[in-house]
C-alpha cells in the first residue's frame, strides 16, 4: 500500500515509475498505478520455493515458469502459505537476502534483463529490508543507486527458528551497506533497526508513510450505538486477542451495555483458530451480537467501516514501525487509542489525533475507551486534530515530497 501511493503520487508529479511485483501479485485495496497491470511478477513464489528445494525447476523452461506465475495459482499459494513450515521460511529468507550467490540464479537474471532492456531506470528501490541481498547485483548489472525501505522487517525475521534468525540478521547486517540509501517510515524504526544492526547513528533517514486522502472524510454525526473499531490483520501481533479482553473488561467490569465492537481486516487460513476461540469467548460472555466480524474489505468498504466508528484501536504487541491503518481513522476523523510505544507515539505526538494506553494492558485499554466513550467534546477536539494532522503530515503527497529530496542526493535526475 506504501509503495503504490508512493508510485501514485511520484507519477502525478511527473515521474516515471514502475512497480514490479515480487513473489506475489499486487493485492491492493486501492487502484494500482496506471500502466502497471502488464509488469510480470518475479521471483514468483511457487518458482522460488520449488528452485530453492528442488535442482531440476532451476533449469526448467519459461513457458513453465510461466504457467507456474499464474495469477490464480500464486494467489492459491498464498492462502495456504501458513502450511509452509518455519524452517523453509528461513532457508528462503537466508537464499533471498544472499541471493547474489544463491541457487535462483534464474530467477535473478530475469529480473535484471527486464530492468536493463525494458525499465532501464535511473533508481531502484527495494521495497524493504529484506531485499536488500539485491542492490549489489542490480548496481552491478545496472550501474545505477539503490535505495532500501525498512517496514518491519524485525518482527518475521525474530520469528524465524535457529539458526536462521541469527544467520538471516547477519545476512541483512552485511548486505545493507550496499544500498545507497536507507529509509525508514518512523523515527522510533530508524532507531530501532539502527540498534539491531549496530549501524552508524546517521545511517538511516526517515520519509513517514502517507496515504492518497481521496475519499477520506468526517463523518457527519457520530455512530449510535457507540462503536469501537479495529482494522489490520485479525491476528495475536496486531493485538486483536488484547482488543477482545479490553473489550470484555469494558463491558462485564466497567458495565457498558451498548458499545458494540468492530473488527476488520486481513484474515488467514492460519488465523482462524485464534479468531474461533475469540468468537467462543464472547460468546460465552453473552456478547456475541455486539460485536461485528468483517474480513477482506475494498478501499470503499474500508473508509465506511472507519466513518462508522466512535473509536479506533489496534493494540499491536509488537514494534510496530508504522501503522498505517492509524492515519486512515485519524482521516475519518476518527480518535485513536493506541499503545504508548513503538511508532504509534511519534504519530500520535505528531498529529494529537489519540490518546496513549501502556503497552499489552486490556485494562488500561478498556479505561481509556470509557473515559472518551463519556466525553464527546473531547472526542470532537481529537478528531478534529487527528484529521488536521494527518493532511498535514501524513499524505502521500508529502511522502513523496520527503522521499525525493531524499533520493536526489544520490540520484540528481531524481
Amino acid at each position: 500500500m506504501r509503495d503504490n501511493a508512493l508510485a501514485r503520487e511520484l507519477h502525478r508529479a511527473g515521474d516515471e515509475v514502475t512497480i514490479a511485483p515480487m513473489y506475489l501479485p499486487l493485492m491492493l485495496d486501492e487502484n494500482t498505478l496506471a500502466g502497471n497491470e502488464a509488469v510480470p511478477v518475479f521471483f514468483g513464489g511457487i518458482n522460488v520455493f520449488l528452485q530453492q528445494k528442488l535442482a531440476m525447476f532451476r533449469h526448467t523452461p519459461a513457458i513453465m515458469d510461466r504457467l507456474l506465475n499464474s495469477v490464480g495459482l500464486l494467489r492459491w499459494a498464498a492462502r495456504h502459505s501458513h502450511m509452509t513450515s518455519a524452517r523453509t521460511h528461513g532457508e528462503m529468507t537466508l537464499e533471498m537476502l544472499c541471493v547474489g550467490s544463491s541457487r535462483l540464479g534464474k530467477e535473478m537474471e530475469k529480473l535484471l534483463s527486464w530492468l536493463k532492456h525494458t525499465e532501464r531506470p535511473d533508481v531502484v528501490c527495494l521495497s524493504n529490508a529484506l531485499f536488500a541481498g539485491f542492490a549489489a547485483p542490480l548496481k552491478k548489472r545496472l550501474g545505477v543507486p539503490v535505495i532500501t525501505f525498512f517496514q518491519g522487517e524485525d518482527g518475521f525475521l525474530d520469528g524465524l527458528p535457529e539458526p536462521y534468525r541469527s544467520k538471516c540478521w547477519a545476512a541483512l547486517a552485511e548486505q545493507l551497506p550496499n544500498s545507497d540509501l536507507l529509509l525508514a517510515p518512523s523515527r522510533f524504526y530508524a532507531g530501532f533497526m539502527r540498534e539491531r544492526l549496530r549501524l552508524a547513528e546517521h545511517a538511516i533517514e526517515v520519509v513517514p508513510n502517507g496515504i492518497q486522502l481521496d475519499g477520506y472524510s468526517v463523518a457527519p454525526a457520530q455512530p449510535a450505538p457507540p462503536a469501537i473499531g479495529f482494522l489490520a490483520r485479525l491476528c495475536r501481533e496486531k493485538g486483536v486477542e488484547l482488543l477482545v479482553d479490553a473489550f470484555l473488561v469494558l463491558a462485564r467490569e466497567l458495565g457498558d451495555t451498548t458499545t458494540r465492537l468492530h473488527l476488520a481486516g486481513a484474515a488467514t487460513a492460519g488465523d482462524e483458530r485464534l479468531i474461533a476461540e475469540l468468537q467462543r469467548r464472547l460468546a460465552a460472555a453473552g456478547l456475541a451480537a455486539r460485536v461485528q466480524w468483517t474480513p477482506n474489505l475494498t478501499r470503499e468498504q474500508k473508509i465506511e467501516f472507519l466513518r462508522g466508528l466512535t473509536l479506533f484501536s489496534v493494540p499491536a504487541v509488537y514494534a510496530e514501525a508504522f501503522g498505517l491503518y492509524v492515519i486512515e481513522a485519524m482521516a475519518c476523523g476518527v480518535p485513536v487509542v493506541q499503545p504508548n510505544s513503538a511508532a504509534f507515539t511519534e504519530i500520535i505526538a505528531e498529529t494529537g489525533g489519540g490518546v496513549w494506553v501502556p503497552p499489552r494492558d486490556a485494562a488500561a485499554l478498556a479505561r481509556a475507551w470509557q473515559q472518551l466513550l463519556g466525553d464527546s467534546a473531547r472526542r470532537q477536539t481529537l478528531g478534529r486534530a487527528g484529521r488536521l494532522g494527518v493532511e498535514k503530515f501524513f499524505t502521500a503527497r508529502t511522502m513523496s515530497e520527503q522521499f525525493r529530496r531524499a533520493a536526489r542526493r544520490i540520484c540528481p535526475s531524481c
